[in-house]
């Protein structure tokens, strides 16, 4: 042992098991302190980790328990102890092997025990941050530089350890980002102030380079993260916010109608699958149908239009002749082509305000109509072309007329409830931000341009290059419902997008999840789309298409137990529900039960993170977030106790009645 591991030696090796040691603190370490060749150093904090040299390394011990006498020592009655003089005791766990010498680095798991009366040291913070593998917090960006070379993280600072004074809790960019991560706590316990204080820790660096690569989507239900991070946006960092209020006005997010993929408007639509789901499919290829151009969709339109015009004026769906003529009108109106237009209802003397045909012109009308039918005819699938939301309500009316067409004379009537979900969507003013009209000029909203926008790019000479680091969804205003919608969406079409590019996993895209438990819930969604189903799946297969997730929840138990067992990395504030405490330790079983039962009594601003980018489980106090999320704390005295007369600091938008 070197002389200056001598010098910060605290006490012997008296007990030692596979799984439990017990040293007894030298006669001079008043207080459970002692005075180093680099100060004073407390070393019974619980959590705390010492240093036991055994050969060429040290064994990695945690502190357990303190006490400060034997329990099999009980020659002195209790009442005659001397605390000045009693022995004092620690109980310790091994954790892991430590090589004195670098290069070498810790590893899990102990293979080589100390002897009775070795000696226990208080650790260093170099130790720490070999320990940590945080000791190179920062590295020489790669390529040829101009000295001095510009600087990119390798460790990121997220705190000060509550257990060793002064020290920095560092975070493994790589192992922190490169995994879903969770952050988890009671109501109040400094959640939203963590997120904000990594990524306000992560962008504020001074020098080159800067995290101008990095992309971080964040779904902020509250409304609290544009006051932390705005601040963020200079020196080739910046800041977007996109604000969801359930409107159509301008600036404000929209989420045109035709980027929804087939499953989620049948969600959406709650059709139930062997009745409604044909019908919608059908009805959502006859959106990209009446406008194709080619000469072999000309022909299925065609013959899908003969078929709704035989059943029109041939069903026996139970509407008035009027109605069923109307409909015909209507068909023959919005979706004309050569042989198939409203003047073939003129030449066959058609009357258009009773809905008849004189004479036997009808049966000659349907005779030319009925040249246009063929055989075998597979009905186009949706391909998300634009069209126009009101569009889809008559082609879930044709799609019901072609399955009436072919003997199905029930299906009006099982598909009534999908049809009035359908019209309470297109009435509901929450789901304004939805509905697109198409423009009379220029073109529809692009997916291409929408995702830029979403992932803060811009297409700069022709290459795609960052626009913004951070962008927020800021959905505050709406209902859950509208969350669940937008964020699976928005998540589906970022998943899809990333796993389509090439090369693959080369653009790393975080979705910031504030309040998760509110839509990926471990029970099914009360509310039409399921937002689980994709969150599930990016949670199983997003990291190896640089698709992570960080989900801040204030209620673990609620969560998604799929979404919650795939995350590496937790960073968990004070929980006191024994359902959530359950939920972490099923989730976590490599913490141990002494780590756990912390969480109960953390203080506020006051973390225990573990998993991938720590080696060790470690409680801090989180770094300090300027400027502050908006969720501070209500401050009920100043706001109740004032002079009469004060008015309420407060303001109302005008709402409808």
């Amino acid at each position: 042992m070197s002389r200056d591991d001598r010098k910060r030696a605290i006490g012997k090796v008296v007990s030692v098991a596979a799984d439990r040691f017990i040293i007894e603190m030298h006669s001079g370490t008043d207080n459970f302190t002692v005075v180093g060749f680099d100060g004073v150093h407390y070393v019974a904090r619980l959590g705390s980790y010492l240093m036991i040299p055994v050969q060429t390394e040290y064994v990695v011990v945690e502190v357990v328990g303190l006490r400060e006498r034997d329990p099999g020592n009980s020659a002195a009655g209790a009442g005659e102890m001397s605390k000045a003089s009693s022995a004092k005791y620690l109980d310790l766990v091994p954790v892991g092997m430590l090589p004195q010498m670098r290069p070498s680095k810790f590893r899990f798991g102990v293979s080589i025990y100390p002897s009775l009366y070795a000696d226990a040291l208080y650790a260093l913070d170099t130790e720490l941050d070999r320990v940590f593998e945080t000791d190179v917090a920062t590295e020489a960006a790669p390529g040829l530089h101009v000295p001095p070379a510009p600087t990119r993280y390798r460790a990121l600072t997220i705190g000060k350890s509550v257990v060793f004074e002064g020290y920095d809790v560092k975070v493994k960019i790589d192992d922190f980002f490169g995994g879903h991560t969770a952050v988890l706590g009671n109501t109040g316990s400094g959640k939203s102030c963590t997120v904000s204080s990594v990524l306000q820790s992560l962008f504020e660096k001074a020098d080159e380079h800067r995290a101008r690569g990095a992309t971080f989507l964040v779904f902020d239900v509250n409304g609290e993260y544009w006051q932390a991070l705005s601040p963020l946006a200079k020196d080739g960092i910046d800041v977007k916010r996109l604000v969801l209020d359930g409107s159509a006005n301008q600036n404000r997010f929209r989420l045109p109608h035709w980027f929804l993929d087939q499953t989620e408007w049948e969600l959406l639509l709650q059709a139930s699958e062997r009745t409604q789901v044909p019908v919608l499919r059908t009805a959502l290829g006859l959106t990209g149908l009446f406008r194709a151009k080619s000469p072999e969709a000309l022909a299925i339109k065609e013959h899908f239009m003969a078929r709704c015009i035989i059943e029109c004026f041939r069903g026996a769906d139970g509407d008035s002749p009027v109605a069923k003529f109307h409909r015909v009108v209507s068909l023959l109106q919005k979706y004309p082509t050569n042989d198939l237009k409203i003047d073939l209802l003129r030449r066959y003397g058609a009357n258009f305000q009773y809905g008849n045909f004189q004479g036997n012109n009808l049966e000659a009308f349907l005779e030319k109509v009925g040249e246009k039918l063929r055989e075998d005819v597979d009905l186009p699938s949706y391909d998300r072309a634009p069209f126009a939301f009101d569009d889809l309500e008559e082609c879930l009316d044709f799609a019901i007329l072609y399955e009436e067409s072919h003997g199905n004379r029930q299906i009006r009537d099982y598909c009534s409830q999908m049809i009035t979900r359908f019209k309470s969507l297109k009435e509901r003013p929450d789901f304004r931000f939805l509905r697109h009209d198409l423009p009379n000029v220029g073109e529809p909203p692009s997916l291409e341009a929408f995702l830029e926008e979403l992932l803060g790019l811009q297409v700069k000479e022709q290459k795609l290059t960052k626009q913004h680091q951070i962008v927020i969804v800021d959905m505050n205003a709406v209902e859950d419902e509208v969350v669940e919608l937008v964020s699976s969406v928005l998540a589906r079409m970022t998943f899809r997008l990333l796993r389509q590019a090439d090369p693959r996993n080369r653009f790393p895209v975080h979705l910031l999840l504030e309040e998760a438990h509110r839509y990926i819930s471990e029970t099914p969604s009360r509310y039409a789309i399921d937002a689980n189903r994709i969150y599930e799946r990016i949670a199983k297969e997003g990291r190896k298409y640089g698709l992570f997730l960080l989900v801040a929840s204030q209620r673990p138990s609620e969560l998604s137990k799929t979404v919650l067992s795939q995350c590496s990395n937790f960073v968990v504030h004070r929980i006191q529900n024994p359902d959530d405490l359950s939920q972490i330790r099923q989730m976590t079983p490599f913490i141990s039960d002494s780590v756990l039962k912390r969480l109960p009594s953390l203080p506020k601003q006051h973390a225990l993170v573990f998993g991938t980018s720590v080696n060790l489980p470690t409680t801090f106090r989180v770094r300090d977030t300027h400027p502050l999320p908006e969720s501070d704390d209500a401050k009920i005295r100043d706001l109740w106790f004032h002079k009469e007369g004060e008015p309420a600091n407060i303001s109302f938008p005008a709402v409808a009645g």
